[in-house]
């Protein structure tokens, strides 16, 4: 799975401000996405 263009461009530009706030609520999200993601892939299969 690879991550949305915008998330990418939203953590380059925390880590250039080395904003650890930003960066821990975009990974945070990007976790979430992919934890979601992958159990509607699973749950898609199973039916």
């Amino acid at each position: 799975m690879r991550m949305p263009q915008w998330l990418c461009n939203q953590l380059m530009r925390a880590f250039l401000k080395k904003d650890r706030r930003q960066i821990r609520l975009l990974n945070d999200c990007w976790y979430f996405y992919r934890t979601k993601q992958r159990s509607d892939d699973d749950s898609v299969e199973l039916h």
